[in-house]
């Protein structure tokens, strides 16, 4: 297994610390705010490492933190005469509603930083007595230059860096390139009792402290969106080597940005979107197929266009899911004949293509087009006089491979449908029966703008609910 290192530039064959053992720790979200596209995109990435690492026979230990106080945190709170804890309390609940929708599994732990202050200050303590960092008037900063390695993340020299980098109103530092470890308490703010005085933890300390705390001092995966290499990465990187003399990362793995429209995402172009409100019009399913047709690595483009492109490929498969159900009630259970056979090696064949194409840093969009073939086959050639132990395979192949991706899950589920649209199911039947093909049409229409989808088959109509 390859895995593409923002560190060093390059694909490399995967080795994790510990053979069998696999520490991933990801940025989780500032907790102000429902999450965006660009988020989710993010988030369901590492919920398919996970999920693909552990299919392959390894122990996961995956770590995502919330960052519950920033100053976006503390504007949003005062804005709306709550307290940050209030707040994050509130976006804490609605990342978990969004996140589940998504099928993006819960992390074994999700920190956050407000509850781990007392280690914060330790590390904080420790950069000091190391030379690494320095107060001033209950700031407490790093010194960039004096960690050797400061830019190997983004590959980017100090003067370059230098050059992009000034010191905000009220700053103390003593270089535009030292980044804020502890911030000095200010009227109105949360605040926490410390050797500097009272004050709160920097955003970048957290993510050091809490992944050290739970996953070790060197961890295998630390990952995020591209936007995180610098200066977020690149300071953790810094203060958490210069604390322990290891490094803190083995591999890093940054997700491409999302764009909409083939525009940045932004509030003032008036195109940026939460999953709360793409949910409101998309299955959640099509929103994670949509992600995952694209490499992680290279940027994607959000458009409206593309998502009901995404719908469509997806009700192709369950449309294949519940053919396949549909021949395994009909089919005789026999053995395979030689033709059969052949198509068995193909589709174990497809199967070795999806693992290849994770296998080659986690590429989903090559691992799709193995199910798609895997279907196409499977739409050619299985049929009511097919093998059930062959149409049974074909199934369960398929629901195997798409659940390492988070996809089918509604695939089985008891389907619901009100009164009105089982009467309208039942007069299209009738208008067929008297040849009223106009009338048919037109309640099909109907029928699948409430999201029902007919498949008419020898033994019957079959219906399914797609979003």
């Amino acid at each position: 297994m390859k895995i593409y290192n923002t560190l060093t530039k390059q694909k490399e064959e995967f080795k994790p610390l510990k053979d069998n053992r696999v520490t991933i720790y990801t940025c989780g979200p500032t907790v102000y705010d429902f999450f965006h596209v660009g988020n989710a995109r993010v988030f369901i990435t590492f919920d398919v490492v996970r999920s693909y690492l552990k299919y392959r026979g390894y122990d996961v230990v995956f770590v995502q933190n919330f960052t519950d106080i920033d100053d976006k945190m503390i504007k949003r709170a005062k804005e709306e005469g709550i307290t940050v804890k209030e707040l994050a309390e509130r976006f804490i609940k609605e990342y978990f509603t969004d996140a589940d929708a998504l099928r993006v599994k819960r992390a074994d732990v999700h920190p956050r930083a407000t509850e781990h202050i007392k280690e914060i200050i330790e590390l904080i303590e420790k950069l000091i007595e190391k030379g690494y960092a320095y107060a001033v008037d209950g700031d407490v900063y790093f010194a960039a230059r004096k960690f050797k390695d400061y830019g190997k993340l983004s590959g980017q020299n100090l003067e370059e860096l230098e050059a992009g980098a000034r010191v905000e109103p009220g700053e103390k530092k003593k270089d535009p390139m030292d980044f804020a470890l502890w911030k000095a308490k200010k009227e109105g703010e949360p605040c926490w009792g410390s050797p500097w005085g009272e004050g709160r933890p920097g955003w970048h300390i957290e993510c050091s402290c809490m992944s050290m705390k739970y996953l070790g001092e060197t961890i295998d995966i630390h990952g995020g969106g591209s936007d995180l290499i610098f200066p977020h990465h690149e300071n953790e990187i810094a203060q958490s080597e210069a604390a322990t003399g290891k490094p803190f990362a083995r591999y890093f793995m940054h997700v491409g940005y999302l764009n909409v429209n083939n525009e940045k995402m932004s509030k003032s172009l008036g195109n940026f979107f939460t999953v709360r409100e793409i949910l409101k019009e998309y299955n959640p399913e099509v929103l994670r197929l949509f992600m995952l047709s694209t490499h992680y690595r290279s940027p994607i483009n959000f458009s409206r266009e593309l998502m009901d492109q995404a719908r469509s490929a997806l009700e192709r498969l369950y449309n294949a899911l519940y053919a396949l159900k549909h021949l395994q009630e009909v089919t005789g259970d026999r053995e395979l004949n030689q033709e059969e056979r052949e198509l068995l090696d193909r589709l174990r064949s497809l199967k070795q293509k999806f693992i290849d194409s994770m296998d080659d840093d986690f590429n989903t969009a090559e691992a799709l087009g193995a199910i798609y073939e895997i279907v196409r086959e499977a739409n050619t050639n299985l049929k009511d006089t097919s093998s059930k132990k062959l149409v049974t395979y074909t199934k369960e192949l398929i629901l195997e491979l798409g659940d390492i991706l988070g996809l089918f899950g509604d695939f089985g589920k008891e389907e619901l449908v009100d009164e009105e649209i089982l009467k309208l199911i039942e007069e299209r039947q009738k208008a067929r029966k008297e040849k009223n093909y106009a009338l048919a049409d037109k309640i099909r229409d109907e029928l699948k703008d409430k999201g029902v989808i007919l498949e008419d088959t020898p033994s019957g109509v079959r219906w399914k609910k797609i979003k």
